[in-house]
């Protein structure tokens, strides 16, 4: 049910959020209380993923980096009981599909990093394209134990495979801590199916929307307190960050939305656009 928030300060609302404000700062700048805020988010969030879904198709690019970034709800994994992990909450993983040429992200899921999950999400994503592609990824095995069955007609798909370097944490091997990422030792480019240019193996593009993505969405910012409880809470929030990427956000490489630059969209969304858009 819709709140009796005036447009201007939904639009004031969305814009904080999307680009990496607190719900409680939000609520500070606009006193508007933070339950208002979260619901307005919630419902903007469900209706930008209804939006893409519907957007998102007959894709014309050929050449698609995958990445997986990691958070949480409620509480990390190493916290959480059996059932509580059962129930959504503990480590969540985002998928994400990243179109080299425009910089257009058609195709994401919110899930486990399992084989079942990236299956859903390559099946997701091999939906909305026009053609063969170039498929780059992680060393994730998920990966390679389903694109072959996923894309019927075929794909060019390798692999950036990184491996790096082990510490040692009181009686523990640790490969990064807790401020520092692990240091890489050694990077290998392997060819998995069909003929894939390996010049253009790589991930390095998505690896940076990742940090776009951290940096703008305030549930996936590191050593914060700022956490979905709910799962539903934390999709939305990442799929009104993929939408106000997508539709609302010129991007300097491509000097335009990438949906512009996919040729889905003739112009650039307001804010306020995307916010009618998703019936507020």
């Amino acid at each position: 049910m819709a709140n009796d928030l005036p447009t201007e300060k939904k639009v004031l609302a969305i814009s904080m959020l999307a680009e990496g404000s607190s719900i409680r700062s939000v609520e500070r700048t606009l006193s508007v209380h933070r339950d208002t805020v979260m619901r307005l988010g919630v419902r903007v969030g469900q209706a930008c993923a209804k939006i893409q879904d519907e957007k998102m198709r007959n894709i014309q690019s050929t050449d698609f980096q995958i990445d997986e970034i990691w958070g949480f709800v409620g509480k990390k994994r190493k916290q959480t009981k059996t059932w509580e992990w059962q129930d959504g909450i503990g480590d969540v993983w985002t998928f994400i599909a990243l179109a080299r040429d425009t910089k257009l992200i058609p195709a994401f899921w919110v899930g486990q990093r399992t084989v079942i999950h990236a299956k859903h999400f390559l099946r997701d994503l091999e939906s909305r394209l026009a053609h063969r592609i170039q498929l780059s990824t992680d060393g994730l095995a998920a990966y390679r134990e389903t694109a072959g069955e996923v894309f019927c007609d075929g794909v060019d798909f390798g692999q950036v495979v990184r491996t790096y370097s082990v510490s040692h944490l009181g009686n523990f091997k640790v490969a990064a801590t807790r401020y520092s990422p692990a240091e890489v030792v050694k990077t290998e480019t392997k060819i998995v199916l069909g003929s894939p240019d390996i010049e253009r193996i790589s991930t390095s593009h998505v690896e940076k929307q990742n940090h776009t993505l951290r940096m703008h969405c305030r549930r996936l910012t590191r050593l914060t307190n700022a956490f979905s409880k709910k799962f539903e809470n934390f999709r939305a929030a990442v799929a009104l960050n993929f939408a106000y990427y997508n539709f609302c956000k010129r991007h300097i490489t491509v000097k335009m939305t990438p949906a512009q630059a996919a040729g889905i969209e003739s112009n650039q969304w307001t804010v306020a656009e995307l916010i009618e858009r998703c019936g507020e």
